[in-house]
């Protein structure tokens, strides 16, 4: 078969099959009816172009965002400020949305650093908007220390040393703040969204 045949374009990119009850979305990718709402009820956003289709809500259980700010400079941003964003998380049990409902999960605090800079400032703002939908941490197992049932990063990567390069979770890093961007707009997280 040809690639962009009329053939194809009535296949669904879901299941692959001949498109039933066709809903096309305002990106204009079809699908079958169903198989696009079963993959709306996951992440509303389309399996094509990755456009969203509403607001993406995560799984991050009860907890505080708290920001502050100091004269520290990061390496790489020295004519910068800093900013410090202290994520606290009680101990808590698993909801239905998570992996084990009804286990319980420890409580957890992380620190992060931004460089208090224009873009720095931006990325706080969009951090702030995906902490709101629950999105910068879930339940799960641990990359780290491959434990089951703790809260864990949801695959928008944040600094956590002030120095030591990538390889440490640190500065200097100068395409973090456009990487840390892009992350956030493939959970929907922008400032028109």
């Amino acid at each position: 078969m040809e690639r962009g045949s009329d053939s194809d374009a009535d296949k669904c990119a879901i299941c692959l099959d001949t498109i039933q009850g066709q809903k096309t979305l305002s990106c204009r990718h079809s699908f079958c009816t169903e198989c696009i709402d079963s993959v709306f009820k996951v992440k509303p956003a389309c399996p094509v172009c990755r456009t969203f289709h509403g607001v993406y809500t995560g799984t991050q259980p009860e907890g505080t965002m708290a920001v502050t700010r100091g004269w520290q400079c990061l390496p790489g941003f020295e004519n910068h400020g800093i900013i410090a964003i202290e994520y606290r998380f009680p101990a808590g049990v698993q909801g239905p949305q998570h992996p084990n409902p009804g286990v319980k999960y420890g409580s957890t605090s992380r620190t992060a650093f931004l460089p208090a800079c224009e873009e720095g400032e931006k990325v706080l703002r969009l951090l702030r908007k995906a902490f709101d939908r629950r999105l910068i941490f879930t339940v799960g197992r641990s990359a780290t220390t491959g434990l089951d049932n703790v809260i864990t990063w949801n695959d928008i990567h944040h600094k956590t040393n002030m120095s030591g390069g990538p390889q440490a979770f640190g500065y200097p890093d100068p395409d973090y703040l456009s990487r840390v961007q892009e992350e956030l707009c493939l959970k929907g997280v922008t400032d028109d969204t």
